[in-house]
């Protein structure tokens, strides 16, 4: 137990002091003035909805449709990112390029750098999370693959390769 902890505060000290703590970081509301710029937002996520083909939303408003801001987390990148899951009800900043989707000002997160000191509260995907089944668990089944439908082929008027004009038989 003393040797996780000890571990933990290693890896936490590490990641602060490895990561540049940005002062100068927006609030949601204003994230859309700094579209196409690499800026530190900081915000509240108080959703984490998960879309189709294992898009993963954050969320910092209560409805989605009127917030100002939202954070993207597309299928490929989650495998990296983490459990983002975890961040519902917390206090984040995130860096990264804003932009503008569909009048919404986004983030794409594709590293849990971006997270900074953050990061250290995104544990690592469960092995068997199947993100494109917006996370039901799937082991894996082996299933053999179908054999091919036979197709009956047309058989037509058999042709005799004897020769009609040949009289030795």
């Amino acid at each position: 137990m003393y040797r996780l902890v000890v571990q933990r505060l290693t890896l936490s000290l590490f990641l602060l002091s490895a990561v540049p703590i940005h002062a100068d970081c927006v609030a949601i509301t204003d994230a859309h003035q700094h579209i196409g710029k690499t800026q530190c937002v900081r915000g509240t996520i108080f959703n984490v909805e998960e879309g189709s083909k294992g898009v993963t939303f954050l969320d910092f408003c209560e409805k989605f449709d009127t917030c100002p801001f939202t954070v993207v987390v597309f299928a490929d990148d989650l495998r990296h990112v983490g459990d983002v899951r975890q961040l519902k009800g917390r206090a984040i900043e995130i860096n990264g390029t804003i932009q503008d989707y569909d009048g919404r000002a986004e983030i794409i997160l594709r590293h849990p750098r971006q997270l900074g000191k953050d990061a250290i509260l995104v544990p690592p995907l469960p092995k068997n999370y199947d993100v494109e089944r917006r996370g039901k668990y799937s082991p894996g089944k082996f299933s053999r693959p179908k054999a091919a439908k036979k197709t009956q082929k047309k058989k037509g008027r058999g042709i005799n390769i004897e020769d009609p004009n040949d009289e030795s038989q």
